[in-house]
């Protein structure tokens, strides 16, 4: 069906109705979660879908979360058979091999029915601070196969027909540290979802069901004619750019991502399949994650006013190799694939546009979300705790201005946690919380700063898992600019402190503890 049957107007009442209802079940999972990591630093996704999959609707969460969904969901009710779900059902999952992330990325999804018939469904994405595995928050930077990092569950139903299944939810936390916050994080992506499938109820009582396919189907089809036209703005080119992830979460070992990005009218196609083989360590992704970050770096160099749906994709072919660092197969461990490689993936597809479309490519970025968990058993509390957080660093330098410093960047944008949040929530002290100045590159225009965080431990023991990037390599300038600073992981023990490799685990008692320092962004152009 065209997009000629809605007139622009229509188009554009349908694209803020259905993105509302998107925004307004994340801002519900929110407000009524349990962990800090999603209530205060948001580090959760929500969109809705057809009944096969295809993304109608995103709100602006996370550019990884939001980039993988449409595959995992389509794979997910795949897997099940929409013909098995029925009014009330809720299906929950967390399979990176079905297009998922990582197993702390569980997913909600919800069908909704109208009249007795399948019409969407609402899915949400959120990271739990634990799903099990052999290190608290279930980041372990070390594991060698998937099941090292915690509890793997296949699409199954949470809710049939609206009744909670108590038996599946009891073996899911029994395999889980954190189980009451676990648990209140799961009930919260449950309760979002039903406040989605009301508003789409209300949308279908004012529409009806005839009308809500027809302008499903006008917006997948006004994003694809958009993204043909922004990717027709591009120049007409081929590159091919390598850049290396420094560890494999084992030992430093240099990883190569290549791209080769082709552009040729008003199609682009992307080749990843020169990528390493994947590594015995938990830096490798689905090929849902290489993907999203496609998705993201055309809207980050064309329009980022790009609608996020299904036609987002159809002018893009992406190639990747399975068995490769970005198109892992069972049982590689992917833990961390997200955190590093997603970022490298961007650093690589940015430095083969560099080379045919100079003048939209940035210079790099820290190139890391930069992931810290401590976690252990708080005697005084009685209880399991796990502290998960990314950090920013610094944004490399634009050809029009200076990278901001200490922030998010390319396939993250979470908040930080407030440090009051941090020293109540967890025994933990936060003893150092700053930019780190000087750390950019430079030139006409800078890169953005590192930050520094230093958390010693108040209480008891606990084990410490952080993972960052740029700590032996440096994030590139550009046109002359210079590289940015590089990060740093130090080890502060009673007997001393320790500069540790860039992915690394440790054991901490009361009073030691750890700094992270992110790196910062590369300049850009010669300095004046």
């Amino acid at each position: 069906m065209r997009d000629a049957t809605l007139n622009p107007v229509e188009l554009e009442i349908a694209r803020n109705r259905l993105e509302s209802i998107s925004e307004e079940v994340g801002t519900a999972l929110i407000q009524t979660s349990y962990s800090p990591n999603i209530k205060d630093r948001r580090d959760c996704s929500a969109g809705i879908y057809g009944p096969d999959g295809m993304l109608i609707s995103q709100a602006e969460h996370i550019p990884l979360h939001l980039g993988l969904m449409p595959t995992l969901i389509k794979n997910a009710l795949a897997s099940y058979g929409t013909e098995h779900l029925v009014d009330g059902d809720v299906l929950l999952t967390n399979n990176p091999y079905l297009g998922g992330s990582h197993l702390p990325d569980m997913c909600v999804i919800t069908p909704v029915f109208w009249q007795e018939t399948l019409v969407a469904v609402v899915a949400n994405m959120a990271h739990h601070v634990d799903v099990g595995g052999i290190t608290p928050g279930s980041m372990a930077t070390h594991a060698t196969e998937i099941f090292q990092e915690g509890l793997r569950i296949p699409p199954v139903k949470l809710f049939a027909a609206g009744e909670l299944r108590d038996e599946l939810l009891a073996v899911v936390l029994t395999n889980i540290r954190t189980q009451d916050k676990t648990r209140g994080d799961i009930m919260a992506q449950v309760a979002a979802n039903r406040l989605g499938e009301r508003r789409l109820h209300e949308l279908l009582e004012e529409w009806g069901s005839q009308r809500f396919d027809v302008s499903a189907t006008a917006l997948v089809e006004y994003a694809a004619r958009r993204t043909r036209s922004a990717i027709e703005q591009l120049p007409d080119g081929t590159g091919t750019f390598t850049d290396y992830l420094e560890h494999d979460g084992n030992q430093e070992n240099p990883l190569a991502i290549t791209a080769t990005v082709e552009v040729a009218g008003d199609r682009l196609t992307v080749d990843f399949s020169e990528t390493t083989d994947q590594v015995a360590g938990a830096v490798n992704c689905s090929w849902a994650v290489t993907e999203g970050c496609v998705a993201y770096v055309i809207k980050l160099l064309t329009d980022s006013s790009l609608p996020s749906n299904a036609g987002l994709m159809q002018p893009i072919e992406v190639t990747t190799r399975e068995g490769s660092l970005v198109a892992a197969t069972f049982p590689a461990p992917v833990s961390n694939g997200n955190i590093q490689t997603s970022q490298r993936i961007v650093d690589a597809l940015l430095g083969a546009f560099q080379q045919f479309a100079p003048e939209h490519v940035p210079a790099a970025s820290s190139g890391s979300m930069s992931i810290m968990t401590i976690g252990g058993f708080d005697h005084v509390t009685g209880q399991y705790f796990s502290y998960v957080e990314t950090y920013g660093g610094g944004q490399g330098a634009m050809p029009d201005q200076d990278g901001a410093s200490a922030v998010h960047t390319h396939m993250t944008n979470t908040r930080n946690t407030p440090c009051e949040v941090i020293e109540r929530e967890y025994p933990l002290r936060v003893e150092a919380y700053r930019i780190v100045e000087q750390t950019g590159g430079t030139g006409e225009y800078s890169g953005g700063d590192g930050l520094l965080r230093r958390l010693p431990l108040t209480r008891g023991t606990a084990q410490v898992v952080a993972g960052t990037s740029r700590v032996t390599t440096l994030p590139w300038g550009l046109a002359g600019g210079s590289a940015g600073q590089p990060g740093e992981v130090i080890r502060h023990g009673n007997d001393g402190d320790e500069t540790r490799e860039s992915m690394t685990r440790f054991d901490v008692r009361s009073g030691e503890g750890i700094t992270i320092q992110t790196a910062g962004g590369g300049g850009y152009g010669q300095q004046q």
